[in-house]
């Protein structure tokens, strides 16, 4: 039910959402006054999520800063979280905008930084019956010179705290050695570290997928709106409610 819930919670968390609601609302609205305040809400709103300055500093400083390890640095294993591939009708796979997700993760077991891969994640699609992604990504380990014996894959999880809880399992099963490194987007790891905290995993963040990184200053941040600001909004707010909701759920 957590899961159905939370898939309807975000279409509301959509600014875009909300700018569409508000024209209709004001379509129908008899009273001019009101039809007056709605559109100034909704030119208010539109502004305000398209501003690329605006949107810059809230993730800044909401998503985790860059994490250095040191060259003698060895852990047992990486916990990757999954999140980066998308399937066609076919059930074919591709590699999506959080890929650097795999990267960072097929570097650190090539560097010798971990010596196992436990890929959590099946799929989160609440229509379609996709396969799992951590499937997927095992394949893609291989392809690329990561032993399959190196690689410890979960399945089934949906969400974040059922990835925790899973991996949880799997490491009590086989025994699995702390600390882990954590290792997923640079803006999902506050949400993650409380929920995989609450599941009694013992790890080191390692963000990576910087949606946003630190910049010289440039007018046109101000000056100039981006739509598709209206669609990365929803993916910070996203995690800002889903850790609210964890928490007030004892799930973080």
């Amino acid at each position: 039910m957590f899961f159905i819930l939370s898939k309807l919670l975000f279409f509301l968390l959509v600014p875009f959402t909300w700018i569409m609601l508000l024209l209709v609302w004001i379509c129908f609205a008899k009273s001019a006054k009101l039809k007056r305040r709605l559109t100034i809400l909704t030119i208010s709103i539109s502004i305000i999520f398209s501003n690329p300055w605006l949107y810059k500093k809230a993730t800044l400083a909401w998503q985790a800063p860059k994490k250095n390890l040191s060259d003698s640095a060895q852990y047992e294993t990486g916990i990757l979280l999954t999140g980066m591939v998308q399937f066609d009708k076919f059930n074919e796979g591709y590699f999506g905008a959080a890929s650097d997700r795999f990267i960072q993760t097929a570097s650190l077991y090539h560097t010798g930084k971990i010596k196992k891969i436990l890929v959590t994640g099946g799929s989160g699609s609440l229509l379609h019956g996709y396969p799992a992604e951590a499937e997927y990504l095992r394949k893609a380990l291989i392809n690329i010179a990561v032993p399959e014996k190196d690689i410890i894959v979960e399945p089934l999880s949906r969400n974040t705290h059922e990835n925790a809880i899973f991996s949880k399992k799997i490491i009590d099963s086989l025994q699995l050695r702390p600390p882990f490194l954590l290792i997923t987007s640079a803006f999902h790891i506050p949400r993650s570290s409380a929920v995989f905290k609450k599941a009694g995993i013992q790890f080191i963040a390692y963000p990576c997928d910087y949606k946003v990184v630190k910049e010289k200053f440039s007018l046109d941040d101000i000056l100039m709106p981006d739509a598709k600001l209206l669609k990365n909004w929803s993916e910070l707010i996203k995690e800002i409610i889903g850790l609210a909701a964890y928490k007030l759920t004892g799930k973080a």
